[in-house]
Parts: structure tokens; sequence; C-alpha cells
């Protein structure tokens, strides 16, 4: 007997739409959760943190879609980037290439979760992750602000390393217990 949670045989599950809707709100909760530094044109964000957890539970494929969904919400003009901003103009502007690069750093996250079991794997992949999203958005940093590449490093990389680097211990301690709790509940597994 077929689950009645299947839409169709090749579609997402109800339950699939409605986690990859519920982190998403998830990231539009943690989103906008910035602390500006002086030095600086990029806040301190918690975004990251909110997609390190989204693609814990979700996988790659449904952990990047409640990014992008994210990512639309915050386009259509809801305040839900960093600084409760929203629009294109925060797409164009300095910390637009970060709103980009979160896209690439949810797949590779999401698949290091899927991939490695223990903390070491899915940290190292969590570090890569971060660190494509850092060239994203180092590289749209220069060209906005016309910064050297090292001076875009220093803007907007080198003072975030300690703050995201425990950010990623959380998530990798966290993610699979909220995982593990909510599968015992029954929202995850068939």
């Amino acid at each position: 007997m077929k689950s009645n949670s299947t839409t169709s045989e090749e579609g997402m599950t109800s339950r699939q739409i409605t986690l990859t809707a519920v982190m998403a709100a998830f990231i539009c909760v943690l989103g906008p959760l910035s602390i500006p530094i002086p030095v600086s044109p990029v806040p301190i964000s918690f975004t990251n943190l909110a997609v390190y957890i989204t693609v814990c539970l979700l996988g790659w494929k449904l952990g990047a879609l409640s990014y992008l969904i994210y990512l639309m919400i915050g386009l259509s003009g809801l305040p839900v980037f960093s600084g409760f901003s929203c629009g294109f103009g925060k797409l164009l502007g300095p910390t637009g290439g970060y709103l980009i690069g979160f896209f690439f750093m949810a797949i590779i996250c999401g698949l290091s979760f899927e991939k490695f079991s223990g903390p070491v794997g899915q940290g190292l992949g969590l570090i890569l992750g971060s660190a494509v999203n850092y060239i994203f958005g180092t590289v749209w940093l220069c060209y906005v602000a016309h910064l050297t590449f090292i001076q875009g490093l220093w803007a907007g990389v080198i003072p975030y390393i300690p703050g995201d680097l425990i950010k990623i211990i959380i998530a990798v301690i966290t993610g699979p217990l909220i995982k593990k709790r909510l599968t015992a509940a029954g929202l995850f597994g068939n």
C-alpha cells in the first residue's frame, strides 16, 4: 500500500514539500539576523548556519531547493536577507555574491551530510562549501567595491572565519541530533 503522502510516482511527496517549505521559513527567520561590523560592508550573518542545518535535515536536493525558495522570497521584496533587507538591490550590492554562493554551499554541504556519517567528514564538507561561498562572495565584493582580491578577503572572509568555524561545529553536532529526534517523532523516514 502506498503512503498517502505521495503526490506522484516521480514528484515530491507532500511530506517533502512541507519540510522544504518549513526549512525555507527557518532560513527566512535566521537569515535577517546579522551583526554589522564597522570594518566591512559584509555583516556577520546567521544565514549560513540556517543553510547548514537545513541541508543536514533535508539533504542536498531539498536543502538547496529550500535555499532557492528563501532567495526568491527575498528577491520578491520580503525582508529576509541580512539586516532585514530585500530585493534585487541586495543581490547587486556588495554581498550579492554570498547570496549566490549560498546555493552552491548548500549543495556541497548537503552532499557532505549525505556521504559522511561522522563529524570530521561532515565538518570538512561544510568547510569546503563555505570556501566556495567565500569565493563567490569575495569575487563579487571586489567587483562591486573596486577592491583587490586581497582587500576583498580582508573585508569579506578573514574576519568571519572564526565565527563560521563555530557555526560549522554547531551544525555538525546539533544537526544530526535534531534529525535523529525528528526521525523518532515520525517527521523523517518512511
